[in-house]
């Protein structure tokens, strides 16, 4: 019970709260995606029902590890944005020297975060498309990033 309680205090209610304020002020103009890996907290019951209850209107992909499948990539971190091209940049910036406290530490990532030029995001989600390709022509498999 212990780690359900950590998954929905750390992972489900901070990323939902997110998603609904932003959904309710229209800040995405309901044009989004809220895309989920294989991560043990995206592929928990918990979440997946959590998510299906507050958004009805979702496309879902089975990331079930019983299922061959529809399988989401086993390399999906190389498609998500956030993963493999600003991920680094947080890291060498924020985590470049020991933090005193977690909230340290956040704080760092939130500087970080906002030092990140619009026109590296904009890169960055420019090489969706060829990446997305590369995973496809990969079959889900190790592709290179070039």
């Amino acid at each position: 019970m212990d780690g359900f309680a950590i998954l929905l205090d750390t992972y489900c209610k901070p990323n939902i709260d997110y998603m609904k304020e932003g959904w309710r002020n229209g800040q995405w103009q309901k044009q989004w995606v809220f895309q989920q890996d294989g991560t043990p907290s995206h592929r928990a019951e918990e979440t997946r029902d959590l998510v299906r209850d507050i958004f009805p209107e979702r496309i879902e992909v089975d990331i079930s590890l019983k299922r061959n499948n529809g399988e989401w990539p086993p390399n999906s971190t190389d498609l998500c944005v956030e993963d493999f091209s600003l991920l680094h940049i947080l890291e060498n910036e924020a985590c470049s020297k020991p933090h005193q406290s977690i909230e340290a530490l956040k704080r760092s990532l939130v500087k970080a975060w906002n030092a990140i030029l619009q026109e590296v995001i904009d890169r960055a989600v420019g090489d969706f498309p060829k990446r997305l390709k590369k995973c496809i022509d990969a079959q889900g498999g190790h592709f290179e990033n070039t």
